[in-house]
């Protein structure tokens, strides 16, 4: 007995991988989706491992891969005879970014903290040194 393929209509789709029905439009438009078939009357008939794609997008964005990132980790997922090395390379890759990106801001972090530790909270000074170093850092901007 051959069982019949199961479809699901854009809203299960949503319920059923924890997202709005306009996330799976959106998916749909970029091309991170397939566009499925339609009915007679014109509603969208997704195949039901729909829902593990729409999951695994919003896996990959919870890691911050961007859409086109996503759109390579999705091309190497369905590339028969695939290996690891290609994901593997872009792991690392985004790995490195996140790692630059936490040095940024460990940077910021500790320059606001000096700021703020600079800063006396003194209602009748007419200068505030928080906002003064700020003064100065737009003037060195204006030299580079």
């Amino acid at each position: 007995m051959e069982s019949k393929p199961q479809f699901l209509m854009i809203g299960q789709v949503a319920r059923r991988a924890h997202v709005r029905v306009e996330t799976v439009r959106f998916y749909e438009r970029t091309g991170l989706v397939a566009k499925p078939a339609r009915t007679a009357s014109g509603y969208r008939q997704y195949p039901a491992e729909v829902v593990r794609e729409v999951r695994f997008i919003q896996a990959a964005q919870g890691l911050g891969f961007s859409l086109k990132e996503i759109r390579e980790l999705i091309s190497l997922r369905v590339t028969k005879g695939r290996g690891c090395a290609g994901v593997r390379r872009r792991a690392a890759a985004k790995l490195s970014d996140v790692e630059a990106k936490l040095g940024e801001l460990h940077r910021i972090r500790d320059a606001l903290a000096e700021l703020v530790a600079a800063c006396r909270d003194t209602e009748s000074s007419t200068s505030c040194a928080l906002l003064d170093a700020l003064d100065e850092e737009g003037e060195h901007d204006e030299d580079r």
